[in-house]
């Protein structure tokens, strides 16, 4: 099963919770092979690989200047 869209959560350095933004499958393919997923705006842009049952996110630079967050989690949504 081939998930087209994942909440990424972004852990918050403080009390507030957390930033989760919703991305949707491309037909890109990421630096490891696996394919890359994108917000609408085309800014939060991700590689995930399914590792078992657990996704494992890299997250990848849409444009200069940006420092990809580290510590992203991924939860599947249904299509």
């Amino acid at each position: 099963m081939t998930v087209q869209r994942y909440e990424l959560i972004f852990p918050d350095g403080d009390d507030a919770g957390e930033d989760i933004v919703v991305v949707t499958r491309t037909e890109l393919k990421g630096p490891g092979g696996h394919p890359v997923y994108q917000d609408p705006t085309g800014i939060v842009r991700a590689e995930i690989a399914v590792i078992g049952d657990r996704p494992e996110v890299r997250m990848l630079a849409s444009g200069g200047h940006q420092s990809p967050a580290a510590g992203v989690q991924a939860r599947p949504l249904p299509d």
